[in-house]
């Protein structure tokens, strides 16, 4: 929730308020501009002068308490992230606002998602949904459609990493979730293409890509991977173009189709180069190494690893060395270079105790 209406409300309404109100929102709004600058530490200490000023206006206080929730979510700090979005939630059922309340129900319940309160979190996500569908808006609707999507699927990620299944063979309980947070995720996706929101097409076949794969569906994964990737191309997002090559190299090894996979591991590896993010090119070596390895091509596989240990010790990644070491061991066994297989195979040894 913006502060920027209340500032509105304040210059043409002036009289009706005392210097603290005034005093209330310039620091409210110095702490909103802290924020979008990504000075969050700094925005929460204005929200918390702007509440000791106080003010008579709901709203403005209700837009304080919103943005000091956000705040405190993205510092990381969940507990009282909670407890002021739940202050904006009473304040909006105080002021009869319904759409202030779908976006503080909204709000709470992404930060319950992440607090593992998954069942909580789908309680005020639907609230959110039942109110943006009857003030009839679209955009609310849509978001309370990803937020469902994004607890349902963080939901089944979190109860099937207990077990440590690989894709597609997880429990009833965790299917049934992940086919949930596709229900809401296809939803989401037939309305922002209503509503010609590209962007959010492309968020939506991302996710919808990854649930997939999840649950076994490689195709269906594939489809909506190369979605993704169409739109990030068309928007230039290079971050979001490496994700989807990276899915779907992914998905096209579970496919068994090693070639197509590596062909997306390269461009993966080119564009973590472009953006200067090493782990995820040290990453993308490792996964060549691996896919030329199931294609029996262990001299390139031996060079993608070696690629990889390299970047791993720039890195001082000891677990991704110990890895790198592993594969190079295992490669040159298989090209019966047994010295060198013995010399990774005892570096590995060697990590493995060390990290251990």
């Amino acid at each position: 929730m913006s502060l920027s209406a209340s500032a509105e409300n304040l210059a043409t309404d002036s009289q009706g308020y005392d210097g603290s109100s005034n005093m209330c929102l310039e620091l409210a709004l110095e702490g909103e501009r802290l924020c979008k600058a990504g000075d969050c530490r700094a925005g929460v200490a204005f929200f918390q002068a702007a509440i000791q000023a106080g003010t008579d206006d709901l709203r403005t206080l209700s837009a304080i308490y919103s943005q000091l929730g956000n705040a405190y979510f993205y510092l990381g700090d969940y507990g009282k992230a909670m407890q002021y979005h739940k202050h904006d939630l009473t304040l909006a059922r105080t002021m009869g606002d319904k759409l202030g309340e779908a976006k503080a129900s909204g709000n709470l319940g992404n930060t319950l998602k992440v607090m593992g309160r998954f069942d909580e979190a789908v309680v005020c996500c639907k609230r959110q949904l039942d109110l943006s569908r009857e003030l009839d808006d679209k955009l609310s609707e849509g978001r309370a459609l990803y937020n469902l999507g994004n607890v349902y699927h963080s939901k089944g990620k979190h109860i099937g990493r207990v077990g440590h299944k690989d894709a597609g063979e997880f429990s009833e309980e965790v299917k049934a979730s992940l086919n949930k947070a596709v229900d809401y995720y296809e939803e989401n996706l037939m309305l922002m293409k209503d509503l010609g929101d590209i962007a959010a097409q492309g968020r939506a076949c991302g996710n919808l890509g990854n649930t997939y794969y999840l649950l076994g569906n490689f195709a269906q994964a594939i489809k909506y991977h190369e979605e993704r990737l169409s739109i990030a191309r068309q928007f230039g997002d290079k971050a979001a173009e490496r994700r989807a090559h990276s899915n779907l190299g992914n998905s096209h090894i579970f496919m068994g189709q090693f070639e197509e996979a590596a062909h997306h591991y390269k461009k993966t590896l080119s564009l973590s180069q472009e953006l200067k993010d090493r782990a995820v090119e040290a990453q993308a070596c490792y996964s060549l190494g691996n896919t030329y390895t199931l294609l029996r091509d262990y001299e390139t596989a031996i060079e993608y690893h070696l690629r990889h240990l390299l970047i791993a010790q720039h890195l001082i990644d000891r677990v991704g060395e110990g890895r790198a070491c592993w594969s190079l061991g295992n490669a040159h066994a298989a090209l019966g270079n047994h010295e060198k297989a013995l010399h990774f195979a005892t570096k590995h040894l060697e990590i493995s105790k060390e990290v251990c």
